[in-house]
């Protein structure tokens, strides 16, 4: 049985919520629905823009909050605002100039509709290395050469993406700039596919920032906070949570954190983890 009872459950989408084929099983769709009846908050923390995980949130049938962009931006499924936190244009500028070795990987995004919420400056490096993710956000990405004409406004983040062993390099080289003190540097590993997402934010950002400023605008404590994730990007959000799941499809070190494993993303996970928050709730409501 949970230590305490369970009101908000935060759950991460890629790797989590959704299975190898990007698809949310009817287990999971069915146990999210129950918690919803049974009045626990569920929410969806997650690497992807606001736009880009809509789409999965408007599978659940009900209205929730959608943390995006890794903490970045949180907001509802009907559009409504709680909080942004974007990079600042100069420290981006400096990105741009200090990671020039690898600006045929980079991708800036920001909070705005239509082409332009994604810009980059080579087509070719990125659709080798993420060609799904290239398509599906084809009609939100502008081409722009030199990529810093494209930042007219602050964005919500820089990202690169690129095999593993280079995006090591490329990590290293963020750690060691001057200001690294004013960026948060988070990584998502795939080895089955060589691909490592960096995301580097503003100071500060993480889905594990964003998820405890959502607790306590929610009234709640840590302890019934549970949160479900599978790369190292939900490291900060597994953190905060006083009940921490990790997928069984994650890698070895982050199962080796102490925190609770549940079931593979393809054997419904999500589901096996809200079951039993919903039968631990339950037995304290009839006590």
């Amino acid at each position: 049985m949970l230590r305490t009872s369970i009101r908000l459950i935060a759950i991460d989408i890629d790797g989590t919520l959704l299975d190898s084929s990007s698809q949310v099983s009817q287990a999971n769709l069915d146990a999210l629905r129950r918690a919803h009846e049974a009045e626990v908050e569920v929410a969806l923390v997650t690497g992807r823009r606001h736009r880009f995980a809509l789409p999965i949130a408007e599978l659940l049938g009900f209205d929730l909050w959608i943390i995006s962009s890794n903490g970045a931006v949180t907001r509802s499924t009907r559009g409504e605002s709680f909080h942004r936190d974007l990079m600042p244009q100069a420290t981006a500028a400096k990105i741009c100039h200090h990671m020039r070795e690898f600006r045929d990987y980079l991708v800036i995004t920001f909070d705005r509709e239509g082409m332009g919420a994604i810009v980059c400056e080579n087509h070719d490096h990125l659709y080798g290395v993420i060609r799904r993710w290239m398509e599906k956000n084809a009609p939100y990405i502008e081409y722009v050469s030199p990529i810093e004409k494209g930042l007219t406004e602050d964005p919500i983040q820089t990202m690169f993406c690129g095999p593993i062993a280079l995006m090591e390099k490329a990590q290293r080289q963020l750690q060691e700039c001057r200001f690294a003190d004013e960026i948060t540097v988070l990584q998502t590993k795939y080895d089955h596919r060589d691909l490592t997402i960096v995301d580097i934010l503003n100071a500060g950002c993480s889905k594990g920032h964003a998820l405890e400023r959502w607790a306590v605008h929610r009234g709640l404590h840590r302890s019934e906070v549970m949160a479900i994730g599978d790369n190292y990007n939900d490291i900060e959000m597994l953190t905060f949570a006083g009940h921490p799941v990790i997928m069984g499809n994650a890698s070895d070190d982050l199962k080796r954190e102490g925190w609770t494993i549940t079931l593979h993303n393809d054997e419904s996970g999500v589901a096996a983890a809200i079951e039993q928050v919903l039968d631990s709730n339950a037995t304290r409501v009839n006590a």
